[in-house]
């Protein structure tokens, strides 16, 4: 197998500001989240590869800070959506209101008109609330009453949710999780970091002193740019084996689909642009197959064990994994 060789199609002097402006997000993000470098870094790769954000973990460990500081430290328009078991669509995508004066329907958009949409514990709301988001997610507009209406740009949602076990869930369906581009998990702080987190709050909230550090066409610039990292052929060659793989595995019900496979393509050109690289190395797959993957598939019933349905799905894609070999 031919040895893979940098394509450099960016000049190096506006990868390294791309980079500066991506480090300086980073930064001001991990004023608020702390010791998840991890997490905050794949949010911004899916901020910067155009795709949306599904936070899944149990509460309290910072899903919903972690969307806000995103967006907070984005001059961007902002919205929080709170999900519960009785909001309706129109509460999401608007509707068109009587005006007595002038004798006409006026349409109001709701709170999806945003660059950044919190969608807050998505799975505590009915499917058919969880659906109004498909059309905007997938298409970037909202169709209302036969009149399509354009959603700003950039645009992303971020949702967070319990796992699927926690009671008074609604489970997404396949559709909608394929809608996002990644899904990850923070975690329990260490220790020495949680010690931080109290002394951080001791007298306010780091979230309220955080400051934008970013505008909305500064992200546009920088999406323009992860189109431009190159991506050799036998990385797409690795990366359609893994797509193979997880098709073909008895273990799996339910592989990934062909927007799955483009969206760890875009990821992982994103990854690159933030390692401050205008190529793509077996890494960035290697690091993104579970957050891009894991919550697309569906492990059969004959593999099921006594872990999360998440855990599950990541533990048969790090099997899938070990028999895809890796180029050079």
């Amino acid at each position: 197998m031919r040895r893979l060789e940098p394509v450099t199609r960016n000049p190096p002097l506006v990868i390294a500001d791309a980079v500066e402006k991506i480090e300086r997000l980073q930064s001001a993000i991990e004023t608020v989240i702390r010791g998840k470098r991890e997490a905050v870094r794949l949010g911004i790769v899916t901020l910067l590869a155009g795709g949306h954000l599904l936070i899944e973990d149990v509460p309290g460990v910072g899903k919903t800070t972690l969307a806000h500081a995103l967006a907070r430290a984005l001059h961007c328009s902002f919205q929080r959506i709170q999900f519960t078991s009785d909001l309706l669509p129109s509460d999401v995508i608007g509707l068109s209101i009587y005006n007595q004066h002038t004798g006409v329907f006026e349409w109001k958009p709701g709170p999806i008109f945003a660059n950044v949409v919190l969608a807050d514990e998505i799975n505590r709301t009915t499917p058919k609330t969880q659906s109004a988001l498909l059309e905007a997610m997938a298409e970037r507009h909202v169709t209302a009453e036969g009149v399509t209406h354009p959603l700003p740009s950039p645009f992303v949602v971020v949702a967070t949710q319990n796992p699927i076990e926690h009671h008074g869930t609604y489970p997404l369906p396949e559709s909608q999780l394929d809608r996002f581009m990644l899904r990850l998990r923070i975690g329990y702080p260490a220790i020495d970091d949680e010690r931080q987190i109290l002394r951080d709050r001791e007298y306010s909230d780091p979230l309220d002193d955080l400051r934008p550090v970013m505008t909305a066409e500064e992200i546009v610039e920088l999406q323009q740019q992860v189109a431009d990292v190159s991506v050799d052929d036998a990385l797409i060659e690795y990366l359609m084996r893994i797509v193979a793989a997880t098709r073909d595995s008895e273990m799996l019900d339910l592989g990934v689909s062909p927007r799955a496979t483009l969206s760890l393509f875009r990821a992982a050109q994103a990854l690159a642009l933030t390692e401050e690289r205008s190529y793509c190395i077996p890494d960035d797959i290697k690091r993104l197959v579970l957050p891009v993957f894991a919550h697309r598939i569906l492990v059969s019933t004959r593999y099921a064990s006594s872990m999360r349905r998440s855990e599950e799905a990541e533990a048969v894609l790090t099997e899938i994994m070990k028999t895809v070999s890796v180029p050079l």
